[in-house]
């Protein structure tokens, strides 16, 4: 294994930890039977695409604790079927793509982070669970909007819709735009049926024509 990391077995679980390695990458060896793994408090700055797709039955996954500002949008991809548990804490994520957590089953742990509150943070947050007790560490960094920064972010989200435009907001723009056209036939409709409503009315409400009586 990577120097500072250790396979173990923990309750029954295949375990390999590299906590306080040093790590600035995430490390090559990792057994692939590995169902806990737990890389944090080192020095890891970003996570690639498939960086744990050789590990098939990964269940959790712990990279708290480190600088990661930084998570490819599919920085979990294979782990769909297996990964139940990650914590992101203690990072230096301002904000994350929604499309990495397509598909995950996951509980997890988005607290003490200077997040900067957008869209991709509520898709999120629609996305996944939380681990309990974490929802109040999700507090907006500088880098959010000016009246944003310092509140936590749930009560927010539920108040406020980020998500105009982009990810996410355009299908809801797609859909208030094809609502809106649907309206404007349906206006046209009615108003037809209206006029031809009240033309027959108009019709039966004349006098007949008397018939020219013949010599």
């Amino acid at each position: 294994p990577p120097r500072g990391c250790y396979a173990a077995e923990e309750a029954g679980e295949r375990t390999f930890r590299c906590s306080q390695a040093g790590l600035s990458a995430v490390p090559t060896g990792i057994p692939n039977d590995t169902r806990k793994l737990y890389l944090d408090a080192n020095r890891l700055a970003s996570v690639p695409a498939g960086a744990f797709q050789h590990l098939p039955v990964l269940e959790e996954l712990d990279l708290s604790h480190n600088i990661l500002a930084h998570l490819s949008g599919a920085a979990f991809r294979g782990l769909a079927g297996t990964l139940r548990h990650l914590d992101l804490s203690a990072n230096r994520l301002v904000s994350v793509p929604a499309e990495a957590f397509m598909g995950l089953q996951i509980q997890v742990n988005l607290s003490a982070n200077p997040w900067r509150c957008d869209c991709a943070l509520q898709e999120v947050l629609r996305l996944v669970r939380l681990a309990p007790g974490t929802g109040t560490g999700i507090v907006c960094g500088p880098g959010a909007r000016a009246d944003l920064v310092g509140q936590e972010f749930l009560p927010l989200a539920g108040e406020e819709e980020l998500c105009g435009t982009g990810w996410g907001g355009a299908q809801r723009s797609t859909d208030v735009a094809l609502l809106v056209t649907m309206g404007g036939w349906l206006a046209l409709v009615v108003a037809y049926l209206a006029h031809y409503v009240w033309q027959n009315r108009e019709e039966t409400r004349r006098p007949l024509k008397r018939a020219p009586v013949l010599p």
